[in-house]
């Protein structure tokens, strides 16, 4: 009997604990979600996720633009904390292997290139340069890439990320 009864505090225990709360919070009622005291409705404070604990990514890009040859791009330079490079966002569905070359344009003439082999498959794919140390304000930052069938090709689509200084 004496067993059964000191089972019988140890589940309950946990449960009055947690319906106490903490001291001069309103005691149950703050648990429950009523007002405080004063009337205000109560609002929820600042939450932290793991995903908000790295450097923001900075996007600036350019339309989403498709060649009547069935290569689809979008080009964008990005920015995160003190390094800036470019990407390309692409889909190609020639049915040939392509070739593209990305070009990153910072100020002062500076710039990054990047060739990236573009596979006959119809699957979406990327191509992104090298980071680089931001040099100046990350809007005089663009970047164009250009699409061609192998070798010396025609020249298939060019898509630029709009961002640089007008």
């Amino acid at each position: 009997m004496a067993l059964a009864s000191a089972v019988a505090s140890v589940l309950t225990l946990p449960l009055a604990g947690a319906s106490a709360g903490p001291v001069g919070d309103g005691g149950a009622s703050a648990l429950r979600g009523a007002a405080p005291a004063d009337g205000r409705p109560r609002t929820p404070g600042p939450r932290r996720t793991p995903l908000l604990l790295g450097l923001a990514t900075a996007a600036r890009c350019g339309p989403e633009l498709s060649s009547p040859d069935g290569v689809e791009a979008q080009t964008c330079v990005l920015t995160q904390g003190e390094e800036t490079w470019a990407r390309t966002y692409y889909r190609n569905a020639t049915g040939h292997a392509l070739g593209s070359s990305l070009t990153l344009m910072g100020p002062d003439g500076r710039t990054v290139q990047t060739a990236c082999a573009v596979d006959a498959e119809d699957d979406p794919g990327v191509c992104e340069t090298p980071r680089e140390r931001t040099a100046g304000e990350p809007g005089a930052y663009s970047a164009v890439v250009e699409f061609a069938m192998s070798g010396d090709g025609p020249l298939l689509l060019r898509s630029g990320s709009n961002s640089g200084r007008r």
